[in-house]
């Protein structure tokens, strides 16, 4: 990805990202000289009471319009999403699309989770029309695929003309490569087209997500169900914050941070259990929108998430009524 903002992004180019988005977005953009301009994702209304699906966290298509300015150069898809789980719909993608081909905006399309959904369907923006096939690289991770994360073996797929750019940016900031686990890459998926790993990874983390989501279903917190990936977020809003600021003294640097940053601290002083702060996946500006939330993961083995289960169930006693 940062070789293809680098291929593609002077100085003062803007790259829009949807909000919450991987944190690593932004580095990547502003390292050759890019803007990040952002455009969130609004979670329904009554996410903070029941349980929603990450289908409902919604793209404002007229605010993205009015982001675009003659200075865009790119716009980041993220699907399935990290850290809210939606798997963009084949209309809201061809809706991204519309407005890219209308204004020539590449789109850097990161799918790395795109084995792991559990929608009946999972559409690649690049493949729906012809348009968007020349404007669209799209990015994809071994270590995500075959769950080897610190491989960070990945590839980028696009039009040859696009292609050239992103090469001669990677060849400048990597110039040589971990051979052995391309090779590696290459023959897992050789071996997973005649075998059923892609099926059983999905079931497996179904069975995770099941495990994990017990505790939450018991304890009344609502949270996002995903639609793709490995991570949840939980709405924390029910939990008494002014009972746990009394538990716990805070470092320095959480105090001026977001209420998630001290829920996040305090489980992992109370718990034992660490989680992300949402806040983190955002800018200044719209961090309010994410200080509810915690994002978990739950590529862990069963054993761990029934043990992080147990610790959880000690909340109780600070959700409110």
């Amino acid at each position: 990805m940062y070789a293809a903002f680098t291929a593609f992004l002077d100085q003062g180019d803007e790259a829009i990202v949807f909000e919450p988005f991987f944190d690593q977005y932004i580095s990547n953009i502003e390292l050759p000289g890019g803007v990040v301009k952002s455009v969130p994702l609004t979670p329904p209304s009554n996410d903070g009471t029941d349980i929603v699906s990450s289908s409902e966290w919604k793209l404002d298509f007229e605010q993205l319009e009015k982001t675009i300015t003659e200075k865009t150069k790119m716009i980041v898809l993220n699907t399935p999403h990290n850290p809210i789980g939606k798997v963009f719909s084949k209309e809201e993608l061809l809706k991204i699309g519309e407005l890219a081909v209308k204004h020539n905006i590449i789109i850097l399309s990161d799918e790395v989770y795109d084995s792991l959904y559990y929608t009946d369907s999972f559409n690649r923006i690049a493949t729906l029309t012809p348009e968007l096939a020349r404007l669209t690289l799209t990015v994809g991770s071994a270590g995500k695929t075959f769950s080897a994360t610190g491989w960070r073996v990945g590839w980028v797929i696009g039009h040859p003309e696009l292609l050239k750019h992103v090469t001669a940016a990677h060849t400048r900031i990597v110039f040589t490569v971990n051979s052995p686990l391309q090779q590696a890459t290459a023959d897992a998926f050789n071996q997973a087209q005649t075998n059923t790993y892609f099926s059983d990874n999905v079931e497996s983390f179904k069975k995770k997500y099941a495990i994990f989501n017990s505790v939450w279903d018991e304890l009344g917190l609502p949270y996002t169900v995903p639609e793709g990936g490995y991570f949840l977020l939980v709405n924390f809003n029910k939990v008494d914050f002014e009972s746990v600021e009394k538990t716990v003294e805070f470092p320095e640097d959480i105090m001026n941070r977001p209420k998630d940053f001290k829920l996040a601290y305090w489980l992992i002083q109370e718990f034992g259990i660490v989680s992300i702060p949402t806040s983190e996946f955002y800018g200044k500006e719209n961090e309010h929108m994410g200080e509810n939330y915690l994002r978990f993961a739950v590529c862990k083995d069963d054993h761990l998430l029934e043990e992080a289960v147990e610790k959880l169930r000690g909340l109780k006693k600070y959700i409110k009524n």
